[in-house]
């Protein structure tokens, strides 16, 4: 049996090219839900390939958002809710508990339901794992 190749650096080809494709579906979801893109302010967006990008963008009718796409459900929320994308990151923890916590209990909670409230509390751990984790904010 061949071993595994040791884990190969991300190239920066691979890198711009995942950015891009989170930039894409975070801005398609923008527009899914009303929101019209103008600028990202790249200076205070945030990254973690290949688990999520943080994005602080900029609406055509000049409000301000941080997005959130990556392997995890895209969303979005007022910057007035958070700071900065470490503050971002805590923000969409505790709204997907919340959020899943009502999909899970609701009387008529069907299995589908109940599985995208299981991956919300799934996914709002890990970001508040990694919201928590010093080593990812210097």
């Amino acid at each position: 049996m061949a071993e595994q190749p040791e884990n190969q650096p991300i190239s920066d080809e691979e890198r711009a090219t995942w950015v891009r494709e989170q930039f894409q579906k975070a801005n398609k979801f923008l527009a899914e839900n009303g929101v019209l893109f103008d600028s990202v302010i790249t200076e205070e967006s945030r990254y973690l390939m290949p688990y999520l990008a943080v994005w602080k963008i900029k609406a055509m009718d000049s409000k301000r958002y941080w997005v959130i796409s990556g392997d995890l459900p895209s969303d979005y929320t007022s910057v007035d809710n958070a700071k900065d994308a470490k503050e971002a990151l805590r923000h969409f923890a505790m709204h997907w508990q919340l959020k899943a916590e009502n999909l899970i209990n609701a009387k008529d909670a069907d299995k589908t339901q109940k599985e995208f409230g299981a991956l919300l509390i799934n996914r709002a751990e890990n970001l508040f794992a990694m919201q928590n984790t010093p080593d990812l904010w210097v």
